[in-house]
């Protein structure tokens, strides 16, 4: 899979609210989790994507991911989307439930 790989210790933050942003991170090891004074926490584990937000109209992030346990992230630019979706279509649709499942819970600015 494309992109730099993150690692993120037991208590730090992925991005934080508010954080620029611009690209997806797809979780491949450990667990994490979403907050945001707007949202309940959301439970992250392997194979969980975040972020996804960031490639449809990148700006500040709406929520902070912050590791539960030592986790690894691999970032997905635009360009690599492009070229994930070209040869696993699929991956796209999971992109899009993903962002719409969380949509609602993001604060309009």
């Amino acid at each position: 899979m494309p992109g730099k790989i993150h690692h993120v210790p037991a208590g730090c933050a992925l991005f934080e609210e508010g954080d620029a942003g611009d690209t997806l991170y797809i979780l491949t090891h450990g667990s994490a989790e979403i907050s945001s004074p707007a949202r309940a926490v959301e439970p992250l584990g392997p194979g969980a994507i975040v972020g996804e937000l960031g490639l449809v109209a990148p700006g500040p992030r709406p929520a902070t991911v912050k590791a539960r346990q030592d986790c690894e992230f691999v970032a997905v630019d635009a360009r690599s989307f492009q070229d994930i979706v070209r040869d696993n279509p699929a991956f796209a649709l999971e992109v899009m439930r993903s962002l719409a499942r969380r949509l609602p819970a993001t604060p309009q600015g």
